[in-house]
């Protein structure tokens, strides 16, 4: 064997692959030898990945598992990069099945429910709008509930009364929005923790336009509710210790004689007033509702939102990383801790106290965006706008703007939407702390 990699001049680093055929049952079969570098989990995570890939076209791989190392890892790699979406004859998939042969047998099970929960999320992303208004999506938030044992709650057009800013947000479409409630309780649960996701199935921008560039991406502006709708069916697999409520605002943001406005002031849930000045910035709009109704009716210990919120973030940490705002050091030290474990990385970000004064209206309690409208730090105007709903409860804001969406396959990751968000959730709900923090 070290002659064979030594002719292969291989390295063992991970991603690496050698193909060496040989001869069996009368024929020539391939062998992939792959490397796993320092056997990390994002070294087992890139091999599983190059493995997949090498295999593509294949209607079956078998993959050896290290007999050391985090062997989930090596599973989400693997399934997540076989991952494919097509809609009529599509793209080749990777390959037709994977077994994985070898490792500790739930290593290999909690793998492939990260895997299983993450194309979900994949799938919900990459659904055509013209499917996938508020009503469809929650729709499949009510079929996650019956197969995952969740209790689940949709708000429709008349019970939406006292949720101003998905109202207003919905009001120019034909799709009126929704609000969904995910509910998971465990025995004797540690902690609660809400998951906030922002459903918006399509953003045209409303009557403040986004350029026709900027709106092909917008069917993915749902992927912060798609998280969070693929986080909860995983929870009963993980056996997580917490209650989580998942919480999804769905609305499609478009232009008729309906739309608000700019200069139009509405009334969020809770009584706070808001002067609507960039319809756009509508994301922080439908969760400052979510927020507002977690904290007012649910009492939770933590509090977590995740969107796609601001093109911002985006500019600030391109594709890889997602921003994450906190008002509470151990929740924000978790978070990025589990980030890290799960392949999907945040950085932190400041809430300026400067800055808050940016959003002061001289109409309504808060503006919705900066009122100067200088487009400057406009991820931390956002994440100070989302905070004024918390109630000052221990709060997380992940914008994932960036690394939501990929425009190319690379590594464990596919072209569309990518899922990012789901397996640092689960990494962190099933690790959560007395009392949340």
């Amino acid at each position: 064997m070290d002659a064979l990699l030594a002719h292969y001049e291989a390295k063992g680093e991970p991603g690496e692959v050698v193909e060496v055929p040989t001869v069996r049952d009368g024929g020539v079969r391939r062998v992939l030898l792959y490397g796993t570098g320092d056997g990390s989990a994002a070294a087992l995570r890139k091999a599983g990945a190059a493995v997949a890939r090498r295999a593509k076209g294949r209607a079956s791989l078998s993959v050896v598992v290290p007999s050391d190392g985090d062997a989930a890892a090596l599973v989400e790699g693997a399934l997540l990069a076989a991952y494919t979406f097509t809609i009529g004859n599509g793209r080749t998939k990777p390959v037709g099945e994977i077994v994985f042969v070898g490792g500790d047998e739930r290593d290999l099970k909690r793998g492939e429910a990260v895997a299983r929960a993450t194309a979900l999320a994949r799938d919900l992303v990459n659904t055509p709008s013209s499917v996938k208004t508020p009503a469809w999506l929650a729709e499949q938030a009510k079929a996650v509930a019956a197969e995952s044992g969740l209790d689940v709650r949709v708000w429709e057009e008349s019970e939406l009364g006292e949720f101003g800013g998905i109202r207003a947000v919905g009001q120019g479409s034909i799709s009126p929005p929704r609000l969904v409630r995910l509910s998971y309780t465990p025995e004797n649960p540690r902690a609660h923790v809400v998951l906030a996701g922002k459903g918006i199935t399509f953003d045209t921008g409303g009557l403040s336009l986004k350029p026709t560039e900027g709106m092909k991406a917008m069917k993915t502006d749902m992927a912060g509710g798609a998280a969070v709708i693929a986080a909860m069916s995983a929870l009963a697999a993980f056996e997580a210790p917490v209650r989580v409520t998942g919480l999804v605002a769905c609305a499609e943001n478009s232009i008729s004689g309906t739309a608000q406005r700019p200069g139009d002031v509405i009334t969020q849930y809770g009584g706070r007033t808001v002067e609507v000045l960039n319809t756009d910035a509508e994301g922080r709009l439908v969760l400052a509702d979510a927020l507002a109704y977690a904290h007012a009716e649910l009492d939770p210990d933590v509090v977590i939102d995740v969107a796609t919120l601001t093109g911002a973030a985006k500019v600030a940490l391109g594709v890889n990383l997602g921003a994450l705002y906190a008002t509470d050091e151990s929740l924000a030290a978790d978070l990025i801790t589990a980030g890290e474990a799960g392949g999907e990385r945040l950085w932190r970000m400041p809430l300026v106290e400067d800055y808050r004064a940016m959003l002061d209206s001289d109409v309504a309690d808060l503006a919705n965006v900066d009122r100067t409208m200088s487009g400057a730090a406009g991820s931390i105007a956002a994440a100070l706008f989302l905070r004024e709903f918390t109630g000052g409860r221990p709060w997380a804001h992940l914008d994932i703007a960036g690394p939501a969406r990929a425009t190319s396959d690379e590594g464990e990751t596919t072209k569309g939407g990518t899922g990012f968000g789901v397996r640092l959730l689960l990494r962190y709900l099933t690790a959560v702390p007395a009392n949340g923090v």
